[in-house]
């Protein structure tokens, strides 16, 4: 016989509040908040932010919206080539769940092909359908090196992230010039000497002058 499952009293309120608020909209619900911040949201300058809230908020969760394999399958190549692949100084600009608020930094990607190899331009925008949904920087690392390995089952892969958050600059700790380094290494990468090629790769200055 089945048992019972035991929902705490915080989880049945918001799922009660959910209800509740599914008959107003994303626009109305922003105007509310941005009364009970204390300010009036009928007042000039914040007559159409709601709204302007509603659409960048949908901007920067899109990635929800696009399926990360589909992405990498338009851009599959057979290539007899086992060297190692980087790109770097990926620019990324993503949101932390914990508070909504942007970190922001670097990703490097490098992968060692095992009879095909990745468009490149498709690694960027891998990169950003992760970057562009509720994210930890832990989290962002590990999906993009899964991502690359479920595709095209390489030798192995590597994946770097350096970001700062706002959530430990503009809050909290407010420690300005503070930055978190995260790895996901995969296969081969996880040999003390491809990982040591990858990093030292890494850390040579790009050659913006090509």
């Amino acid at each position: 016989m089945a048992q019972p499952v035991a929902v705490s009293k915080s989880i049945r309120k918001a799922a009660a509040v959910s209800e509740g608020l599914s008959e107003f909209s994303t626009e109305e619900i922003y105007r509310e908040i941005i009364g009970r911040l204390g300010e009036d949201p009928n007042r000039a300058g914040l007559l159409a932010t709601p709204g302007r809230v509603e659409k960048s908020m949908a901007y920067l969760t899109k990635g929800y919206a696009e399926d990360p394999a589909q992405i990498l399958r338009g851009a599959l190549f057979d290539e007899d080539y086992d060297e190692m692949v980087i790109v770097k100084d990926i620019e990324i600009f993503s949101l932390c769940e914990h508070h909504l608020l942007p970190f922001f930094g670097k990703v490097h990607v490098a992968y060692i092909p095992q009879g095909k190899v990745i468009g490149l331009s498709k690694i960027p925008r891998l990169v950003e359908v992760f970057a562009r949904r509720l994210q930890v920087q832990e989290r962002l690392t590990r999906q993009i090196a899964d991502a690359i390995q479920e595709a095209i089952a390489p030798q192995g892969v590597g994946v770097v992230i350096e970001a700062r958050h706002l959530c430990m600059m503009m809050r909290g700790i407010e420690k300005q010039h503070s930055s978190t380094v995260t790895s996901a290494m995969v296969g081969c990468f996880r040999q003390k000497e491809t990982r040591s090629e990858f990093l030292e790769l890494v850390r040579q200055p790009g050659t913006g002058g090509v």
